[in-house]
């Protein structure tokens, strides 16, 4: 009985000693990086993924197997092997990048690697060399170049999801690096905060992307991700220069010498063993086209990155921003366009910094763990009464499983958000005795993707999420409103598929729910602009809705030519939709929910690259035209009070949601001869026919006047600057040498006069010279 225990125990030892060890490492071909991730499938049914320094390693009985090596974004490759019992044998691969479009890697759809050609929602990528080539200074006018995706005022949209929120609330949630970073106490991007000079890939997600990502992604993601560190060391500079050239309308014209801004730039990349920095930097001085509206602000960065062995790397990333900027909410007078009205004008001495501290592991049987954390620290000193300061801290844990045998991928976490704030626009909470506002976001959520057949892919999540608001008492526009707490919770789903037809042919489909829960700003701000009064609705009720569509994106090679034509038919509908609304009592610039509405639309994408009778050519283009309703929407006596405040609050006879363009057309093309680079950007938005009617009063200029008799809409226009626009940008570039690159970039060549909102009017013709080094 002793010897058949003692059998027993050494059995697993005999097996495993009889067994044969295959490890190695997979890594980029032209880079020579680690690929963290990567998938080492034996015979199709038994496989692993790499760790963070590439390697792998498989337990196996002796025999002779096929192996495959897959990473997304790569080439796969398959080695045959013979293992005998005993012997470890070390098979590193190196693996070549692809080349085609579809086959981009993205993280934001599911947290994980995937090609675009097989994610379940519609998705965009942009590279950073068309940024560069571009010259964007700033992370809101490079995803303009999308398809689909529109700034109004510095506030994104997608589809048009949202118009014009004057800097409250946000549907677009804007991540840097995976992690929020939208301002708390406004749900507002500052965009400054972004280090272009260290861009890495922007993804941007379309329709409802809540139950990753939580409330504020309502309609969609922007997710900035930075450079990483490489071998071999990278360090670029830059400088350019903008000057403007007078409008078309020379009474408004103010100034006797251009208006100029001076811009520099730098980015340093280096892997020092286990250790990975990058740093970066920019600098700011601009005398605006817009008079007093200058701007002084400067940004460093950087990002580390310590492998403390095989499974675990630490990181700590940081991002500090200060300067000075001045603006005006609308201009003075319908021949001073570019000229402020005096009350509206303000000036922000802001600094903003975040650090984010993170860790990632990989247990042993390969699943990923992440903690995310970042602290946000804002402080906007402006001047008349609109101080504010808000600081947030954000934890997410994150759990990912791969199970290799079944083509299936869980993740799943929990997220922390908390926030303070007080400000001068709160009821001044500041030099008020009373503590200031707090909020508190937790949520958890699960998401699964499972591949079927080689060509099927589905996805289906969840999550559940509770937000908090704590207010303390003060006196606003409103008179008093007392302290209260507000808790409430939703839970979100989404469902999506993806289907290969053929090599070059994916057909998708998704649903998805949002939810997204009020700003402090939009419930609580108490300022003024000029004429009217900017006042918060502390009734005011969460949106909630859902977003579907059905695409198909067909990929092409003709020759050496290739990329891919997407088209997309979506609808999006909300419950209680939050817009603000210039209300006629008192002139009241207010947020309020409009009840539900319905977004229809259809987008068209066209991307590629490749050579043209010999020469290099890259094109981005892309067509989206939306019908954008409100369910209550009459002047009928009988109607539901809230649709006759929607139609006696819009300049449209016609029921549409304000500050939409109906028709958005953009195209971008670029041809390289030999060093001399020639490009095009093109874009073309249709008139917006509805504003907020009210905005006549202060804004002089708008000709909203009623002047037919029984028919009080007919005429309500706003302006020769709204009748649509077509904006035309040709550039040029020369590479001297591996070190020096020049460009000349022309924005609004044909110096249209055109605004995407009331009371301002935006740049005239202007001139970018720029130098890039490569040091």
């Amino acid at each position: 009985m002793r010897s058949f225990s003692l059998f027993v125990l050494l059995l697993p030892c005999w097996i495993y000693a009889q067994n044969a060890q295959l490890t190695g490492r997979v890594s980029d071909q032209d880079a020579a990086e680690p690929l963290i991730g990567a998938t080492v499938m034996v015979d199709s049914t038994n496989g692993v993924t790499t760790n963070i320094n590439g390697r792998y390693s498989l337990n196996l009985p002796a025999g002779e197997y096929e192996v495959t090596f897959s990473y997304v974004g790569y080439e796969s490759v398959t080695e045959r092997v013979s293992l005998e019992a005993g012997e470890t044998i070390e098979l590193n691969q190196d693996l070549r990048p692809v080349s085609t479009v579809l086959d981009v890697a993205t993280v934001s759809s599911g947290r994980y690697k995937k090609a675009l050609s097989e994610v379940t929602v519609s998705m965009e990528v942009l590279q950073p060399g068309l940024v560069e080539n571009t010259s964007k200074q700033t992370l809101d006018q490079a995803i303009e170049k999308i398809p689909g995706v529109q700034v109004i005022d510095r506030q994104a949209n997608i589809r048009g999801g949202s118009g014009f929120s004057a800097g409250a609330g946000s549907r677009v949630l804007l991540l840097m690096d995976d992690i929020p970073i939208l301002q708390p106490d406004a749900g507002f991007p500052n965009w400054d905060d972004l280090p272009m000079e260290n861009i890495g890939q922007i993804e941007v997600i379309k329709g409802a992307a809540s139950t990753l990502y939580g409330s504020s992604a309502m309609n969609g993601v922007i997710n900035f991700r930075t450079a990483y560190a490489t071998s071999d060391p990278v360090t670029k500079a830059s400088v350019f220069s903008t000057f403007f050239f007078s409008p078309r309308d020379r009474d408004n014209k103010w100034w006797d010498t251009a208006p100029f801004s001076l811009t520099t730039t730098f980015s340093h990349r280096r892997k020092i063993k286990k250790f990975d920095l990058v740093v970066g930097g920019f600098y700011l001085t601009e005398q605006n086209f817009e008079r007093n509206a200058d701007r002084h602000i400067g940004r460093l960065s950087f990002s580390t990155r310590y492998r403390l062995n095989d499974r675990i790397s630490i990181t700590l990333n940081g991002n500090f921003n200060g300067g000075e900027r001045s603006s005006w909410f609308y201009w003075v007078s319908e021949d001073s366009k570019y000229e402020g009205e005096p009350e509206t004008f303000v000036t922000n001495n802001q600094r903003r910094f975040n650090i984010d501290p993170s860790i990632t592991v990989f247990d042993r049987v390969g699943n990923r763990h992440r903690i995310l954390t970042r602290y946000y620290d804002v402080d906007n000193n402006i001047t008349n009464n609109q101080a504010n300061r808000s600081r947030t801290w954000y934890t997410e844990y994150q759990f990912q499983r791969r199970f290799n045998d079944l083509d299936l991928v869980l993740s799943a976490g929990a997220v922390y958000i908390g926030s303070s704030m007080e400000g001068q626009l709160y009821g001044d909470t500041i030099s008020s005795v009373v503590s200031g506002f707090s909020s508190r976001n937790l949520a958890g959520y699960a998401q699964l993707e499972k591949e079927f057949f080689d060509r099927l892919n589905l996805s289906a999540g969840l999550r559940y999420e509770q937000n908090r608001l704590v207010n303390p008492e003060y006196i606003g526009n409103s008179g008093f409103v007392g302290d209260s707490t507000i808790t409430e919770g939703k839970p979100v789903f989404r469902l999506g598929a993806n289907y290969r037809l053929f090599e070059q042919s994916f057909v998708r489909a998704s649903w998805g729910q949002g939810y997204r829960y009020p700003t402090i700003a939009e419930r609580h701000i108490s300022t003024n602009q000029g004429g009217f009064l900017v006042q918060g609705n502390p009734q005011l009720q969460s949106e909630t809705g859902w977003s579907a569509e059905l695409g198909l994106r067909q990929g092409f090679q003709v020759s050496s030519l290739e990329g891919f034509l997407d088209i997309a038919a979506f609808v999006m509908q909300y419950q209680d939709m939050i817009e603000f609304n210039v209300l006629s009592a008192g002139l009241v610039y207010q947020p309020i929910n409009i009840g539900d509405t319905d977004i229809r639309g259809v987008e068209v994408t066209l991307q590629g690259r490749g050579k043209v009778l010999g020469t290099p050519i890259s094109f981005l283009a892309g067509y989206m035209y939306i019908n954008p309703r409100m369910e209550q929407f009459s002047s009928e006596r009988e109607a539901p009070s809230i649709a006759r405040v929607n139609f006696g609050n819009s300049t449209s006879q016609e029921n549409l949601l304000k500050y939409r363009n109906q028709h958005n057309l953009k195209a971008d093309l670029e041809a390289t001869l030999d060093r001399l680079s020639i490009g095009l950007e093109f874009f073309h938005a249709s008139q917006i026919t509805a504003i907020d009617y009210w905005l006549q009063v202060p804004i002089d200029g708008l000709d909203l006047t009623d002047t037919t008799p029984g028919n009080p809409k007919e005429s309500r226009a706003w302006g020769d600057s709204n009748n649509g626009y077509t904006l035309i940008n040709p550039r040029v570039a020369f590479r001297f040498s591996d070190f020096l690159k020049a460009s000349l970039i022309l924005n609004n060549a044909l110096n249209q006069e055109y605004s995407v909102r009331p009371g301002r009017i935006m740049a005239p013709r202007n001139l970018i010279a720029r130098l890039d080094f490569d040091l």
